[in-house]
């Protein structure tokens, strides 16, 4: 049953692992050249400011973006209990040279620490590695589990064009199974957009399901999660248009030898040891994901703090769930796994903010 906008959740006890941060500044560019996408902010109207890329707005976000305080009020309203914060995903700067990108990523991932640090326990870091460089990427995993302290990480759908299952990210992925690292995909510069007829917000409402999908798609036939059995991997956008695409994968493998030759494990069974975000909107499209990938796959998605997004995440689990058990899973068990939080003072929300400040 859906709730009314100052209606408050019957519990405070969910996980979502779908948010977003954005910084309250960018630092200066430390080189003799700035590069031309190389982020800024500009004051805009209120509370809100302008994320300037290119010269051009790129986004106008709210303190919602870096306001610790704000962000844990806004929980509490939407019945949740903990919340992982990453990039948005422009931020992950595949795109730069990586030494820029580099510099630029451990300013956005020092800035997550500290909203963690101020969140009296309410927030779950979710770092972000430069990609495009595997030595530079490796680093910096290294500097977000052993100084950061952070259990997980997000990867865009793409990196250049390249998703996720080619094989030059393979030691990303031993690297994060190594270090317990859970990996969150999330849509990033989709294919296809030059498809799409009609506004530019079609590319987050088309776009990004389609390219989830692909991602996760490949995943299942490089075989990754089969060589990386203690992976802990998530999809976005409920893993976008997999759910579709998985029956017919099966019946490509039946008919076409080298599919079956190229993929040992069947790619529903692979699928089911996944993890995907409820983020679809639809009561029955849930209904699906959880017939398609199991209740131990599913975890709450929110896409806070952007105007797309559900504000009433666990609300829309119990509109599509009627077993408790499940419905418990869904709302805090499998995001607690998927994010290593083992015990009860990680997941018990802590009543009152360290501070109420910006992170400096």
């Amino acid at each position: 049953m859906s709730m009314g906008l100052h209606e408050h959740p019957a519990c405070t006890c969910g996980i979502d692992v779908h948010a977003h941060f954005i910084p309250h500044d960018f630092p200066h560019y430390m080189g003799s050249a700035v590069p031309a996408d190389w982020p800024s902010m500009a004051a805009a109207h209120a509370c809100h400011r302008h994320v300037m890329i290119s010269g051009k707005v790129y986004r106008t976000v709210s303190e919602m973006a870096w306001s610790p305080s704000r962000r844990v009020a806004d929980m509490d309203d939407m019945g949740l209990a903990r919340q992982a914060i990453s990039p948005m995903p422009e931020l992950l700067s595949y795109w730069m040279a990586p030494g820029a990108a580099a510099q630029l990523v451990r300013y956005v991932n020092d800035q997550i620490a500290a909203a963690v640090d101020l969140s009296g326990g309410r927030l779950v870091g979710m770092g972000a590695v430069p990609l495009q460089d595997m030595d530079l990427a490796l680093a910096e995993l290294d500097y977000l589990t052993g100084q950061l302290g952070f259990r997980a990480i997000e990867i865009g759908s793409n990196i250049n064009g390249r998703p996720p299952g080619a094989p030059e990210f393979a030691p990303f992925f031993a690297a994060c199974e190594e270090q317990g690292v859970a990996v969150f995909v999330h849509a990033l510069k989709p294919a296809g957009a030059d498809r799409l007829v009609g506004p530019s917000n079609l590319l987050q409402a088309l776009g990004y399901p389609t390219e989830v999908g692909l991602a996760a798609a490949s995943v299942l036939t490089s075989n990754l999660v089969e060589r990386h059995p203690g992976l802990r991997m998530a999809f976005s956008h409920g893993g976008g248009t997999l759910a579709m695409l998985l029956p017919r994968l099966e019946q490509a493998r039946k008919v076409f030898p080298a599919l079956a030759d190229a993929m040992p494990v069947g790619p529903s069974e692979q699928a089911r040891r996944l993890f995907y975000d409820t983020l679809v909107f639809d009561a029955p499209t849930l209904e699906l994901l959880l017939r398609r990938f199991g209740a131990d796959a599913l975890m709450i998605g929110t896409d806070y703090p952007f105007a797309f997004r559900d504000a009433r995440p666990v609300a829309s689990i119990e509109a599509a769930v009627a077993d408790p058990s499940v419905r418990e899973r869904l709302v805090a068990g499998n995001a607690a796994r998927f994010l290593a939080l083992d015990s009860a003072a990680d997941i018990a929300p802590d009543s009152a903010l360290d501070s109420q400040g910006v992170p400096e």
